[in-house]
């Protein structure tokens, strides 16, 4: 990563990523890839899965991963 590398906010920690990052690439890189029960929001507004390969990531956004659990 380089300086001019966008950082943005994953669950309220700063995060920094390669240019050109998708919501995909993210979801890749934290280990989410493949896993049900995964939510995206950006910026406030849910991102559908079909979208994450198209939707870019910009310096200042806000991203909010959900993961579903199971328990009682």
């Amino acid at each position: 990563m380089s300086a001019g590398d966008p950082t943005i906010t994953v669950n309220d920690q700063p995060r920094a990523l390669a240019a050109g990052a998708t919501v995909a690439s993210l979801v890749a890189e934290l280990g989410l890839r493949g896993r049900q029960g995964v939510a995206i929001a950006v910026n406030g507004a849910v991102v559908a899965r079909t979208l994450w390969p198209d939707r870019p990531l910009a310096s200042a956004d806000n991203v909010l991963v959900i993961q579903a659990t199971q328990g009682g």
